[in-house]
């Protein structure tokens, strides 16, 4: 019998048990927030059950920019409070829960001849309180340098693509930064089920009441009733439709893949600032496979939800026009090879999306808890918050949160003798995840192995091709990498546990 035939059989089990029994606590979306409470829930000692429509990190946790940042943008608006959480939660990651997935990384502001002398005087004011965040987070500067300027010839060996008409130098400053949103939110929902969750995908909530949920397996279309003493409605952007009292304004965030060779030599990331507004930057992102990602809009999106957002060609014009109004060479339309889009879920309110504030919302009656609004920075608080509200409003006993000293799943010790990609993939896993690529060392695409995806279908959840892909690898960001790989994603799909 083959692996993926195993995850089905050893799902359906599952399903019969949540079935079966009445819960604690049912949290209904699998991203990082959803993850996240069950997570903590399971670890507190609740009974937890944890499903999605989809998979892990269908939905926002896997569109985002890839950083895990500090707030600056906060503290401009004067949302000192949102600021200081996202530092502290930054640090948490940095130091504690997921030092093998997150990392410091440098970002240049262009001093071009756009940014005044004191338009970079307000921006190194604000980099510094932001380090003065850091420092009250208690993250130490070795985890996360702090801001500097840096001469024009010194900004061009780490951005050697910028135009150097008029450049006075750069500001620099270093954040938090993910190889791969995805892979953080798999390690929760692992680490979430090494606590006692039974983490289910294909599962969609039908309805949610004060006794727990109407749902239907995806996979069979049966449909079932799981009870649970309270709900935990963490499904982002679609949380509206399974709570009617809960009004969201979804937000489009759109970032362009560049091709290989596109920004040659780039080696920091870059902000760069757009025209005509005040403290909002582009973000220029160089990734490990030589592409590029470029974001990121910030556009109101009204009508009913996709499951997957389309990028409007508009979107890639403007931020082709910002990224080119620094670039020596200009970037054209045919140097993207991809582009992929996220909807935050911000509570609605009036004015533009990008002034909303990102403080996210515990909302609670008759028995559904809904946690909505937030970033992916501030998961962990977001889902410690809504397991308080659901302990109270429920009446259930159990401890107080841990999960800010819980490690997550490759967190520990990464070990010696194996190739560094994997060891920044899978952390202290790398060992066991060599093995199986020393089996099957065929290269699927961007590097990654057969034996990875192997790896994903035994250890991560993954149920079928789109999984591997989109979620547990991000090879399907770019149409022909996903289209060359898909025979040995195929061929992973069916090894057997004899193999």
């Amino acid at each position: 019998m083959d692996d993926s035939s195993l995850n089905a059989r050893r799902r359906s089990r599952e399903l019969r048990r949540v079935a079966e029994e009445r819960l604690d606590v049912l949290v209904v979306g699998l991203g990082a927030t959803g993850a996240g409470a069950a997570l903590d829930a399971a670890s507190r000692g609740l009974s937890v059950a944890a499903i999605d429509a989809h998979d892990l990190a269908f939905g926002t946790s896997r569109w985002s920019s890839k950083m895990i940042h500090g707030g600056l943008r906060y503290l401009a608006k004067g949302q000192v409070d949102v600021a200081y959480e996202s530092a502290v939660e930054r640090g948490v990651l940095l130091r504690t829960t997921a030092p093998h997935l997150v990392s410091a990384h440098p970002y240049l502001l262009p001093l071009t001849k756009a940014v005044s002398r004191r338009q970079a005087a307000l921006v190194m004011s604000g980099y510094r309180l932001g380090d003065g965040l850091r420092a009250a987070a208690r993250t130490p500067r070795r985890l996360l340098p702090g801001p500097t300027r840096l001469s024009a010839a010194r900004t061009r060996t780490l951005a050697p693509v910028l135009d150097g008409d008029g450049l006075r130098g750069a500001l620099l400053s270093w954040d938090g930064r993910l190889l791969d949103d995805a892979r953080l939110v798999v390690a929760i929902a692992r680490t979430a089920a090494a606590h006692g969750a039974r983490v289910l995908t294909r599962c969609r909530a039908l309805r949610l009441t004060d006794r727990g949920a109407l749902v239907r397996d995806e996979l069979t279309g049966e449909e079932f009733d799981v009870r649970a003493r309270v709900v935990i409605n963490a499904a982002g952007v679609w949380a509206g439709g399974l709570d009617p009292e809960v009004k969201l304004r979804p937000s489009r965030g759109t970032h362009l893949v560049l091709a290989r060779g596109t920004l040659p030599g780039l080696i920091a990331g870059m902000h760069v600032p757009i025209p005509g507004e005040t403290n909002r930057f582009a973000l220029v992102l160089p990734q490990r496979d030589g592409r590029v990602h470029v974001g990121l809009t910030d556009e109101p999106v009204d009508g009913p939800v996709p499951d997957v957002p389309e990028v409007p060609e508009e979107d890639v014009r403007t931020l082709l026009e910002v990224l080119n109004g620094v670039l020596e060479t200009q970037v054209t339309r045919e140097a993207v090879a991809g582009a992929y889009a996220g909807l935050r879920p911000l509570l609605a309110a009036d004015g533009h999306t990008a002034d909303i504030s990102r403080k996210h919302a515990v909302l609670s009656h008759d028995g559904i808890v809904t946690v909505v609004g937030g970033k992916l920075t501030t998961y962990r608080r977001m889902a410690e918050d809504a397991v308080d509200e659901a302990v109270s409003s429920a009446k259930l006993r159990a401890r107080r949160s841990r999960t800010r000293k819980i490690p997550l799943v490759g967190a520990g010790p990464r070990p010696s003798g194996v190739p560094s990609r994997l060891a920044e993939r899978y952390g202290s896993e790398a060992g066991a995840v060599h093995e199986l690529v020393k089996a099957y060392p065929e290269e699927v695409g961007l590097g990654i192995t057969e034996g990875e995806l192997v790896w994903s279908v035994r250890h991560e959840g993954a149920l079928d091709e789109a999984d591997l892909l989109d979620r547990r690898t991000r090879i399907g960001l770019v149409k022909q990498d996903r289209d060359r790989a898909l025979p040995a994603t195929r061929d992973a799909l069916g090894r057997t546990t004899r193999d």
